[in-house]
Parts: structure tokens; sequence; C-alpha cells
């Protein structure tokens, strides 16, 4: 059945591309996740303690003072997978939590919690990437959740106009769906990638040798090169092409050690390879900066979060 007459903005044929690759923990919402670990105390003994994730990324390597229970890393972040008998991924259960609060504003928001609201609104396209091990279709469904949650009326039919536009200009369609069926599309185009779940790293160890697939910073380092690849592909399907536009990827994360690696290989990899790409890195691991820290890596970009 044919959708009733809805806007489409066709304006979004003129403009540039950008796009995004967001980290979900401690960037876009503060998750009530909890990591099991075990803490070195004075007298030498170890007991039980829960960290969340903001701390965890301060004293992962502190090997001295933290381990996990039974030596598992598995058992440690055994609250970061889904699993089969569960009605809810306890993922999809923390970011209906997490936003709860932000709406409610009992809490703040992670610093590119607004980002990715823009990028939704715009009908961008964009990556969920995560060291999670949730799958794929759960971390769509929280993004979904997000939309339905943080996203006005008035912000939800913005974003279909442009998603409408978009479909006109690229696609060459003249006719759409339901709305349900033009998000439901759009959500199907970007990427949703947990780099310690199982099918992903199946994936990543067909690619990458043993003593590097283990890395969380590798594994991302990979997310994003799929990302970059799919959006150009993506394009290239297009009659509209690239023209006389160039391609703009942003990525943020709350991890300095992510960051700093992820700077590295996109100097060292992604630009030789997509030269005509601008990325650019946005740091959001220094909680005194309320708006994260702006790293142009390749071009000469204004590209504001």
């Amino acid at each position: 059945m044919k959708a009733k007459y809805k806007k489409i903005n066709r304006r979004v044929a003129d403009r540039d591309f950008k796009y995004y690759i967001f980290d979900w923990d401690d960037n876009i919402l503060h998750m009530p996740t909890k990591i099991y670990l075990e803490k070195k105390t004075q007298n030498g003994q170890w007991v039980e303690q829960t960290v969340s994730t903001a701390l965890f990324s301060l004293i992962r390597n502190d090997t001295k003072n933290y381990r996990p229970p039974q030596g598992s890393w598995d058992l440690a972040f055994r609250d970061f997978q889904d699993y089969k008998n569960e009605k809810e991924s306890g993922f999809l259960k923390d970011t209906r939590a997490a936003l709860t609060r932000v709406l409610s504003g009992a809490e703040k928001p992670g610093p590119s919690f607004m980002s990715l609201k823009e990028t939704l609104v715009e009908g961008r396209l964009f990556a969920i990437v995560t060291a999670r091990g949730h799958e794929s279709a759960t971390i769509r469904q929280a993004v979904q959740m997000f939309i339905d949650m943080a996203l006005t009326p008035a912000e939800n039919e913005t974003m279909l106009a442009n998603l409408r536009g978009y479909r006109a200009a690229f696609d060459n369609l003249s006719e759409f769906g339901s709305d349900v069926d033009e998000l439901e599309y759009y959500l199907s185009l970007n990427r949703y990638h947990a780099v310690t779940n199982p099918r992903f790293k199946k994936w990543l160890n067909s690619v990458v040798g043993d003593e590097e697939k283990e890395r969380q910073e590798q594994s991302k380092q990979f997310a994003i090169r799929d990302f970059v690849e799919h959006i150009i592909r993506l394009m290239s399907l297009s009659d509209k092409g690239l023209g006389h536009r160039s391609i703009s990827v942003g990525f943020s994360d709350d991890d300095a050690a992510n960051v700093r690696a992820v700077e590295e290989y996109i100097r060292r990899e992604l630009s030789r390879h997509f030269p005509s790409v601008k990325f650019v890195i946005y740091d959001t691991s220094d909680k005194a900066l309320p708006n994260g820290r702006k790293v142009v890596v390749s071009g000469q970009l204004g590209f504001d979060f």
C-alpha cells in the first residue's frame, strides 16, 4: 500500500557528504552496565568489585591491582553479551534506563549524544562501533529506541522528510513506503559493529594475524574501514556519483587508547587508501571538555559535532 503524501526535503541532494562513526558507552550514553572484576587490597587479598565502563577505560591496563574473576574476561563482561533465553537484551534495558535518566534531567548525556541525534534527524549515514559483544541487530534496536525516545515529533517528521529526499535524489524514487518502511530502509544502510561479538571476531580473524586479533583497538580500526568502504560502495551505485563533493567521515570515542590507535591508523592506512576522504577524530575522553577535542587527520574540514 502506498503511503499518503508526506513532506519530501529535496534540498538534501545539495548537501555535503558527511558521515559519522560513534562509540556508544560514555560517548553517547552513560550506561549503567557494570564490569565484574577483582581488586587487590592493601593486605594482598582479592575482593570482588564492579566498575563502570568509564572507570574501566582508566584501569584496564592495571593488571597489578585488577583482574577478571577466575581469570575469565568472559565472566567480567558477562553483561555485555546477548543470551538466547532472555526476553530482552540487557543492552536494550540499560539503553532505556540511560535514556530515561537523560530525558528526565537526572543525568547528563554523553558528549556525542546530540551529534547522534542530529545525524539521525538529518538522515545521514552512520556506524556504531563498540567494544561490546552484542549482535548487530541488538545495537540497531537500541538506535531505534533512541529515535523513539529522544526525537521529538517535529524532529521525527524532519528526519522522515530528509530520508524521502535522499531516496528521491539518489534512488530516483517518486513514490515512497510508509514511515516505518522508510525508517527501516534507512537503518538497514548503517553499520552496527560490536567488536567482541563472536560473528565480528570470526570476520576479523579471517583478515588479521593471531597476534593482533585480540586487540580492541585493532578491531575498531577494521570496523571503521568497513564503514568507509561501505559508504563508498553505496555512493558508487548512485547515478549521482560523487560529483564535485568530497566525503567526510568523523569518528568519536571516549577511550583515549582507542582514539590514539584510530588516529594512527587513519594517518598510516586510511588516508592513503582513501585520499579523497576527509577524516576527523573527536576525542571525548577528557571530561573537563564538554564538547571534547577535535583532531583533523586528513584534509581541511570545518567539522563541528
